[in-house]
């Protein structure tokens, strides 16, 4: 929805916009502009600090941002990418400034070359006296490329359990997975949902994507039974009335048909951790504790400290008392040192949570997988949460992320989640950046980036107002990819960036030619600029990970019968009659068929309508994948059993179970990881993965 003309920004108010990144239009398609109105481009500058409320102030605001811009030496943080030409901000020097250089290890230089890959520290005196500082990132040309061709698996951990696991799956599910994944189908990686640690309380939000803190991993995935204190518990008996209470939630889920319920789960989870933790450190296991909470600093003792303030104050920060608003004030030193024995209880959680993440890497990998585990990094964090109270210094305050309108949402989206100020983070180094994507690496092969256009880019809706009443703030790209250059590159690991739907003209390209891979949906996938047929398999791009579905999508099954219309007509969602979107989900699934057929990829083409012989279809949908040169190929874990129920149906929220299903056969019968991996449809499916492709160059 455009805003009134005479809401539009005044010409001053477009200009200091400009200057601090925020826009005044967007372009939803390439031949539509819309103009953002002065109210939410006013807002946006007053989360950056910078009051442009009336014409004075943006006069004021204005001269202000033109003589800073005009007098600095430097910008806050400088990129050189390895084997480039030196940055603009360098050879815009004057002639006679001198430079110095302390690296990340503590080394002076007298000027910029060969440096060593890191952020550094650049002092920058010109011969009239003004100096500047920045910090100066020297990142390699391109991230890490997959190494070779490999398919693997797509999964929503908590829906994998196991005949062990706790009512949800869990990190040791994980590695059993993905051992047998690499060793009998020769799977290279196996990718997971967000793990990130969780905002405590009943009821916990469910959804992955709106985490309490990204940095940290969230407990609930532990494995009790594999923590090496668990064998020394003292307590045997309240231990076996724990085991036996698990066997009952497992049992639920597995045999009863309950929803996974992952408060009861943590529940439970908390109560035996709380007497494995009591069993002491044997000395190596000390020192390795001791050494996590050194690597991880401030950061580890903030998150510890919120969840231990959260025992006796609730989950939401903003309710505290005052004191405790700022993690720096004195009455939170004090509360810390009140509540050591439960920051220490946090903080040991996350430490084993990190190991068993390393386990499920290294288990991968002595699998024979070239990648291991995908991670997933959500685009943001709850605004009650650990990450928004620990670091509130680089958090837009009454700032929320979302998404413009769309042509599938007409009223855009609010996600609820805080944004990161582009200006502070600059100013810091993207430190808490460069820390997130260092945690994460620790135990990923590779890493998944949830809507990797927020590198360049998100959609600011201010607090109270509807998306549409948003605009778009701009962030360093060039330092956030070199950023995620250097770490995962020091990682040896790859990265690959969800970026279907609206892209800003030029992003996709930027990211190929850093080698961040791409997202590529089969049902997406089409002719849009010409005849708008679906795109044969050499025509798609090579860096990419190429899938059949999603999360957030139907399984392969339901998208071939059109299952997913009827639970979208059941629940109210459709936006026209069921009999419209039959007709057009039909004459879609039937051109992909065809296409599918006329490439001979049906080994039996189907006499009857689309679905009447599915698992045919689905493996000739897998064999198409493996036809593109993709250099990775997903396969939707529950398609192999035939799952039809999505494991998150955006739009709903009590209306669907979303996040809380267990993987389930075509009737809905829950399916245990032991049956899972002895099915023959799943070994059907993925003998196909095994058969001949091209190579991707």
């Amino acid at each position: 929805m455009a805003a009134a003309p005479d809401e539009h920004p005044a010409p001053d108010l477009a200009r200091l916009a400009e200057l601090h990144g925020v826009a005044t239009s967007y372009r939803p398609a390439p031949d539509r502009t819309v103009q953002v109105s002065a109210s939410a481009v006013t807002a946006a500058l007053a989360a950056l600090g910078v009051d442009a409320v009336g014409p004075d102030a943006v006069r004021t605001a204005l001269a202000a941002r033109e003589r800073e811009l005009r007098e600095r030496l430097l910008p806050p943080t400088v990129v050189q990418w390895a084997g480039a030409e030196p940055p603009a901000a360098l050879t815009a020097l004057p002639a006679g400034t001198r430079l110095r250089v302390l690296t990340e290890d503590g080394e002076e230089r007298e000027d910029t070359a060969d440096l060593p890959l890191g952020v550094h520290h650049l002092t920058a005196t010109a011969p009239d006296g003004r100096t500047g500082t920045a910090h100066l990132v020297t990142a390699p040309a391109r991230l890490p490329a997959p190494p070779g061709r490999s398919h693997g698996l797509l999964v929503q951990l908590y829906s994998l359990l196991s005949r062990r696991s706790w009512g949800m799956g869990d990190l040791t599910d994980l590695a059993e997975l993905a051992g047998w994944a690499g060793r009998t189908t020769g799977a290279g990686f196996v990718q997971v949902n967000p793990l990130h640690a969780a905002v405590p309380g009943a009821p916990t939000d469910p959804s992955p994507y709106r985490p309490s803190s990204r940095r940290f991993p969230d407990p609930v995935h532990l494995r009790v039974e594999d923590v090496p204190e668990f064998a020394y518990v003292r307590d045997r008996d309240r231990l076996h009335t724990l085991l036996e209470r698990a066997d009952r939630l497992r049992a639920d889920v597995l045999d009863k048909g309950a929803l996974i319920d992952r408060d009861a789960v943590w529940e439970l989870k908390r109560e035996a951790l709380e007497l494995v933790l009591q069993v002491p450190l044997a000395p190596g296991r000390q020192a390795a504790y001791d050494a996590f909470r050194a690597a991880h600093g401030q950061a580890l003792d903030d998150h510890a400290t919120w969840y231990a303030l959260t025992e006796v104050h609730g989950p939401d920060w903003q309710h505290w008392p005052d004191g405790l608003h700022d993690p720096r004030s004195a009455a939170t030193a004090r509360a810390r040192t009140a509540l050591a024995g439960r920051v220490d209880f946090h903080a040991r959680l996350a430490w084993l949570t990190d190991g068993q993440l390393r386990t499920a890497q290294r288990t991968a990998r002595e699998a024979g997988m070239s990648v291991g585990i995908v991670h997933d990094l959500a685009v943001g964090v709850h605004p009650s949460g650990a990450d928004a109270w620990a670091q509130q210094d680089v958090f837009a305050a009454g700032m929320s992320v979302g998404a413009p309108p769309d042509a599938f949402n007409a009223r855009g989206q609010d996600w609820g989640l805080p944004p990161w100020r582009p200006d502070r983070l600059a100013a810091c180094g993207h430190a808490p950046y460069r820390d997130l994507l260092r945690a994460l690496f620790r135990y990923a092969g590779a890493l998944r980036i949830d809507h990797v256009m927020g590198l360049f880019r998100l959609w600011w809706i201010p607090q109270g107002s509807p998306p549409t009443e948003g605009t778009y703030i701009h962030y360093d790209s060039d330092a956030m990819l070199a950023i995620l250059a250097l770490e995962a590159t020091r990682a040896g690991a790859v990265v690959i960036g969800e970026d279907l739907g609206t892209v800003e003209p030029g992003v996709r390209e930027t990211l190929e030619r850093r080698g961040v891979l791409g997202t590529s949906v089969l049902w997406f996938e089409r002719d849009w600029e010409g005849d708008g047929r679906p795109l044969p398999p050499e025509r798609w791009r090579a860096d990419c990970l190429a899938t059949a579905t999603t999360h957030d999508l139907p399984p392969t099954a339901a998208r071939l019968t059109g299952d997913h219309v009827d639970l979208r007509d059941r629940l109210g969602l459709l936006t026209r009659s069921a009999a419209e979107e039959r007709a057009e989900v039909a004459a879609d699934t039937a051109e992909w068929l065809a296409l599918l057929g006329s490439l001979g990829l049906l080994d039996t083409p189907a006499a009857g309508p689309p679905g009447s012989d599915e698992e045919e279809e689905i493996r000739a949908v897998h064999r198409f994948l493996l036809r593109t040169p993709a250099r990775l190929i997903g396969v939707w874990l529950p398609d192999g059993i035939g799952d039809r129920r999505p494991q998150n149906l955006p739009g709903t929220w009590y209306e669907y179970p979303n996040w809380r299903l267990p993987i389930a056969d075509s009737e809905g019968r829950p399916v245990p990881l032991e049956e899972l991996v002895a099915s023959p449809r799943l070994r059907g499916l993925l003998g196909v993965l095994r058969g001949p492709g091209p190579s991707a160059q």
